[in-house]
């Protein structure tokens, strides 16, 4: 019980490790909430981070034009003894000290960039940051980003709703002290920090106002309504601050000597002299530690309830995920290679019919295909202007004397292009279902729920194992159409001039005109008989082609690749593991 503050710091690392944070979408009960903590909220140039450097006693945080704090920044104080080097520690980056506090402001923007990128995001996720130092009390603080009313560049326009949305669910949280930074030198009733604080704790038991800049404030005045509790009243005193001038930032003036000059002001000042006790960074920073110990030391038997709630819906979870994974390698890929045969299962019992899904599949050959061809636009290609205008083409200068051999060529030709299109769809269609059959297995693999990243690599090796089955399987059906344009069948047109013969010499003999309407509609009859044959043996063979070269490779050889790649990766760990050991 000497150290609570230190309890809760180890108690917020472990729920941020375990994505369990304010704002966090975590499953289980949100030990985060139960947690006391004091959150700094304030607008954009307040003078919030003047005031966290100011109780650390150290300069560390990233400063700039718009936001430039887009995560939270929980900071943890931790006090050494005195002379002890000061130093600090990132969750993020373990067993590594920095005792160059500028490379600790670098690391805090590389951080935040790394999660929100460069372009003036906000992020939920937050930073955590342990600074050593027998200059600091023990307390921790989150900081959170300005509030705005506007967004820049690179931002979206709901940048001001997403900011106060992110540090609402913070504040509001009941265990949530408030530190309300709010500038002297503007009217309080403007103050962003306030207005928030008021709308979640209305009676204000939970917030403290802090007013900075006082010196900033115009001759004659002072801000001795607002610290005095006669503008706005809260439950606790206002603490007024006096940060470093903009002048002593760009001098780096130390943060010891600020904190000296800050004493001399309230000390001297003829309207805060007698409040110089309880004004000031330093003060403000022990109020907290002991406050905020005090209200950790009344909620630890929460704490400990709910610790102990959490590890039983924890062991539940873990009993129903299964026995623990191996940690030797070859035990490692035994497990692996044992959820991917379970997986290929499934898929199977999809496509043979033991689970749902396979029959999307002969529904695409039953019925879209067929569909799909009989909606070609033969009509317009065979119509009777259509026809006369190819074969005339097709004889150039000098007509043909018996049959327009080059024009019928040219009209099944033609008309054979039009089912490139229902034999591409039906391969796609086909890939589509396949997909959605990987997606669903995985899914109702049991051995899998455990392991989400597998799951992605599954659904990555498989499918681009089925790119590469439609990819052949594109070719051969194309091949197909395209075979019936490179040969004709010669039989159909033999049998159909006996056949013409014959009713010739069965009926009156009549003279036709080669070129009259009668003979194009003769041809058009003609071709579009030929191109009902293609068609009935097109439904019968793409069908044949889509399955051998997708579904039966898929079958057959779906995780080929993914099985190759961990086979490579094991033989490169033993191979590494030898050389280690010569």
């Amino acid at each position: 019980m000497e150290n609570l503050i230190d309890f809760v710091n180890r108690l917020q690392i472990a729920c941020t490790a375990l994505g369990d944070y304010s704002g966090g979408n975590n499953s289980l009960s949100s030990l985060w909430e139960a947690l006391p903590s004091v959150a700094v909220v304030g607008g954009q140039s307040s003078g919030k981070s003047s005031v966290l450097e100011s109780i650390v006693g150290r300069d560390f945080l990233p400063r700039g034009s718009g936001i430039v704090t887009r995560r939270p920044l929980v900071l943890q104080l931790h006090k050494t003894e005195n002379g002890t080097e000061e130093y600090a520690e990132f969750l993020h980056l373990t067993n590594k000290k920095f005792t160059d506090f500028s490379l600790v402001r670098k690391e805090i923007q590389d951080e935040t960039d790394r999660i929100t990128g460069k372009n003036k995001q906000i992020s939920p996720v937050p930073i955590h940051l342990s600074i050593f130092s027998p200059n600091v009390v023990n307390l921790t603080l989150i900081d959170l980003p300005g509030l705005t009313k506007v967004a820049v560049e690179g931002q979206p326009e709901t940048i001001a709703e997403d900011i106060e949305s992110m540090v609402r669910s913070y504040v509001a949280k009941p265990n949530c002290l408030i530190l309300a930074v709010s500038p002297a030198n503007q009217d309080i009733a403007t103050s962003d920090a306030i207005k928030l604080a008021k709308e979640v704790d209305p009676e204000g038991d939970r917030t403290f106002g802090v007013l900075t800049k006082l010196d900033l404030m115009d001759k004659g005045t002072n801000a001795l309504d607002v610290i005095e509790g006669r503008s706005y009243r809260l439950q606790h005193p206002w603490v007024g601050i006096v940060n470093r001038s903009q002048a002593d930032i760009n001098k780096s003036v130390d943060m010891m000597v600020a904190r000296r000059k800050e004493r001399e002001y309230f000390e001297t000042s003829p309207d805060y002299g007698h409040l110089a006790a309880k004004m000031g960074s330093e003060y403000l920073a022990k109020l907290l530690s002991k406050l905020l110990e005090s209200i950790i030391r009344k909620r630890i038997p929460n704490i400990l309830a709910l610790i102990t709630k959490s590890i039983e819906e924890l062991e539940r979870e873990l009993d129903r995920l299964g026995r623990p994974v191996a940690i030797d390698a070859g035990a490692q890929l035994y497990t692996i290679l044992g959820m991917c045969r379970a997986f290929e299962k499934i898929f199977k019992e999809h496509l043979d019919g033991g689970r749902s899904g396979g029959a999307r599949i002969y529904g695409i050959f039953d019925n879209q295909l067929p569909a799909a061809i009989k909606k070609l636009p033969f009509d317009r290609h065979l119509s009777i202007q259509s026809v006369k205008r190819i074969v005339s083409e097709s004889d150039g200068y000098q007509p043909h004397l018996i049959a327009p051999e080059s024009g019928y060529r040219r009209l099944i030709e033609g008309s054979l292009n039009h089912f490139r299109g229902p034999a591409e769809a039906s391969v796609n269609a086909v890939h589509f279902i396949l997909k959605e059959l990987v997606r669903k297995s995985i899914a109702e693999t049991e051995e899998l729920k455990r392991f989400p990243s597998l799951q992605i690599e599954l659904v990555a090796a498989a499918n681009t194992s089925l790119e590469k089955f439609r990819e052949e399987s594109m070719k051969s059906v194309l091949r197909l159409v395209d075979m019936e344009s490179s040969y004709l069948t010669v039989e159909f047109f033999r049998k159909l001039h006996v056949m013409e013969t014959q009713e010739s010499q069965t009926l009156t003999p009549t003279i036709t005109d080669q070129y009259g309407e009668g003979h194009f509609r003769k041809i058009a009859t003609n071709v579009a008989a030929y191109i009902n044959m293609v068609s009935d043996t097109l439904v019968k063979t793409i069908p044949k082609a889509v399955v051998h070269c997708q579904v039966k490779q898929a079958k057959l050889a779906l995780l080929n690749y993914f099985y190759t790649q961990i086979s490579q990766s094991q033989a490169r760990d033993e191979i590494d593991a030898a050389v280690w050991v010569r």
